[in-house]
């Protein structure tokens, strides 16, 4: 009898670290999927950066300062960076574009560049997907986050090789308001 208790318990410890394991897995797949979806639009804003540098260099060529910053974030391979190279390239570029979007107000001209519109509507658009996307991300790493450090399954993924993410934060820069009215 009691052999047979020892192989239910060694059968329910098997499946509990089987069940535990593809959770984590199907978590980190939606981790995944998550930075790919908002990589995405990161990307779209990556490649946004240049036209918009270059439209406000004729009319802001004395803040040099910014537009040096932005172009040296530009400057990086994204398609090499790793996911938290990405994460920390895209919150500095944040930064720098919201400056870079603050000086329209300063140049009246370049406020009314109908390119400069154009590409802030843009932006704006994409900035409001990558806030959606943020969203979801961080909703899929708070979620293996969680199971990774909640016993017993921190057991599991310890032995299994799986790692807390980090979640994709605003810095510090971009907690202060920037005021840009574009009417």
């Amino acid at each position: 009898m009691i052999p047979y208790i020892i192989l239910g318990v060694c059968s329910l410890l098997v499946l509990y670290a089987l069940i535990t394991y593809n959770s984590l897995v199907k978590l980190k797949n939606l981790v995944e999927e998550a930075f790919a979806t908002m990589d995405v639009y990161a990307k779209k804003r990556w490649d946004l950066v240049p036209n918009l540098v270059e439209t406000v260099k004729g009319y802001a060529s004395h803040e040099q300062e910014t537009l040096n910053q932005i172009v040296t974030l530009r400057g990086s391979s994204y398609g090499s960076m790793s996911l938290n190279e990405k994460i920390d390239t895209n919150q500095k570029l944040s930064q720098g574009i919201s400056k870079l979007l603050a000086l329209s107000e300063a140049y009246p001209d370049l406020k009314a560049n109908e390119n400069f519109r154009d590409l802030n509507k843009q932006l704006v658009k994409i900035e409001e997907d990558i806030a959606q996307s943020r969203k979801y991300y961080n909703g899929t790493v708070r979620k293996i986050n969680t199971k990774i450090q909640m016993f017993p399954s921190n057991l599991i993924a310890a032995m299994t090789g799986f790692h807390a993410y980090s979640m994709y934060e605003i810095s510090e820069g971009e907690r202060e308001a920037v005021n840009v009215s574009f009417h």
